[in-house]
C-alpha cells in the first residue's frame, strides 16, 4: 500500500513540476496551447502572475519530492500527507474559481495518495 501511494505521490509531483515549468517558462508559447478557452491577448500581461503561480506549484513538487525521500516512515506518511492536502485544498478551490477540470487532475490524484497514505499510517 505504502508503494502505491509513493507512486502516486511521484506522478503528483511530476504534474507539479509541468505546472510550474508550463507557467514559469512557457505561458507565452506552451501554455497557450494547454489554456486554450485563456483569451489569447492576456497571456504576455499575465506572464508575472502565471510565474508566481508556477513558483507555488514547485514547492509542491519540491515539498512531494522531499516526502518520498525522508527515511522515518510516520515522518515520511505525514509530510506526504500535508503536501498532498495542499494540492486537494488548491485543486478545491481552482476547480470552483476557475475550471472544474482543476479537481480531475489536480486534487482527485492527489486524493488517491491521500487516502493511500492514510490507510498506511492506521497500518503503522
Amino acid at each position: 500500500m505504502l508503494l502505491t501511494a509513493k507512486i502516486i505521490i511521484a506522478i503528483v509531483a511530476i504534474l507539479h513540476g509541468y505546472f510550474l515549468w508550463l507557467e514559469m517558462f512557457a505561458w507565452t508559447t506552451r501554455a497557450r496551447k494547454v489554456f486554450r478557452n485563456f483569451p489569447s491577448d492576456l497571456f504576455e500581461p499575465t506572464k508575472s502572475m502565471a510565474a508566481n503561480q508556477g513558483l507555488y506549484n514547485g514547492f509542491l513538487a519540491a515539498g512531494l519530492i522531499w516526502s518520498l525521500l525522508i527515511k522515518d516512515t510516520v515522518w515520511q506518511v505525514n509530510v506526504g500527507l500535508f503536501f498532498l492536502g495542499c494540492v486537494i485544498i488548491a485543486g478545491i478551490y481552482g476547480a470552483f474559481s476557475v475550471s472544474r477540470k482543476i479537481f480531475m487532475v489536480q486534487s482527485l490524484p492527489a486524493l488517491m495518495g491521500f487516502v493511500l497514505l492514510l490507510t498506511t499510517a492506521y497500518s503503522l
